[in-house]
């Protein structure tokens, strides 16, 4: 089976798990199923459950993962739900690979891509909201917002005008129309001018930090113990998310700043942090593949 795509960091990933001996790891992002792949090969005993919510990767992955057939639950979900829903299980392990793929980046029906004749985005192609009524019915204002919370766009009043200017001219139909528009905005040398409009719209539609959010609160919440969170990111939004929520999950003390004796406890830590600087791809890996340039792993042991 010809697997079109390098996951980032798998070596680190493989590193990161390869003292778990039995229970379960949650692939929260399965896509090809390379890391999945990896750490069923390497953990001889572990089981797998690995999930997506795009029904397509998760078809994908079934087939590429067949031999492993009885070491994997399989769930075409959001991953915010799957911590909760196997919490009783003896889950030692969470991988989860943040952002788009490249199974829907390659798919030129999906409207990732600078080039896509479609505007969806969706990476569950069941939800009602798509870049399409992103683009073409939001307010300049709601663009906006979106372009600055969401894409870090210097210039976001000026790439909300732009977008509302030739939507009414035209209807913005394509992604690849959409990326034109943006071909002379400023941009870091060889990094397409359109990337962090793009972003912007990926993550309104998708939801996607709330997801990151919902995930790792449900980890706090679900009581797991003897438990190894890896999570990769690729823009410093989710970064900071998980940069952010691990030192919380670290902290003994939650009393008030302005507290001058501690009256908690001082026992709320539910682990530690492992990565104090992110794990970052080497020169050769991103030689090899180029999309996980931007990619970070932080990396937290629940106790």
């Amino acid at each position: 089976m010809k697997v079109p795509h390098i996951p980032v960091l798998l070596d680190s990933v493989k590193e990161t798990f390869s003292n778990i001996k039995d229970g379960y790891i949650v692939d929260c992002t399965v896509g090809y199923g390379g890391h999945s792949e990896a750490i069923l090969d390497q953990n001889g005993n572990v089981k797998l459950i690995c999930c997506d919510q795009d029904k397509v990767a998760i078809d994908f992955s079934k087939k590429r993962l067949e031999k492993y057939k009885d070491r994997i639950i399989f769930e075409n979900a959001k991953f915010s739900s799957v911590i909760s829903k196997y919490k009783d299980f003896p889950i030692r392990g969470i991988l989860a690979d943040i952002g788009v793929s490249s199974l829907q980046l390659d798919d030129k029906d999906r409207g990732f891509g600078f080039d896509s004749d479609m505007l969806d985005m969706r990476m569950d192609k069941t939800n009602s909201l798509d870049a399409h009524e992103v683009i073409n019915n939001y307010t300049q204002e709601d663009l906006q917002e979106i372009l600055r919370d969401f894409g870090e766009v210097r210039d976001f009043k000026r790439a909300a005008k732009i977008i509302c200017d030739e939507r009414e001219k035209r209807e913005i139909r394509s992604s690849a129309q959409l990326s034109k528009l943006f071909k002379n905005f400023p941009s870091k040398k060889g990094i397409n001018p359109a990337t962090l409009i793009f972003q912007a719209i990926r993550i309104e539609v998708n939801d996607e930090l709330g997801e990151l959010a919902r995930l790792l609160k449900a980890v706090q919440i679900s009581k797991l113990s003897d438990c190894t969170i890896a999570i990769i990111s690729f823009h410093s939004l989710e970064d900071r998310i998980v940069k952010r929520v691990f030192k919380e999950f670290a902290k003994s003390c939650i009393c008030p700043p302005g507290f001058m004796k501690c009256e908690c406890g001082n026992n709320h830590s539910i682990g530690k942090i492992i990565t104090k600087k992110p794990i970052i791809p080497t020169k050769k890996e991103i030689n090899l593949n180029p999309r996980s340039r931007s990619s970070k792993m932080r990396i937290f042991k629940i106790k």
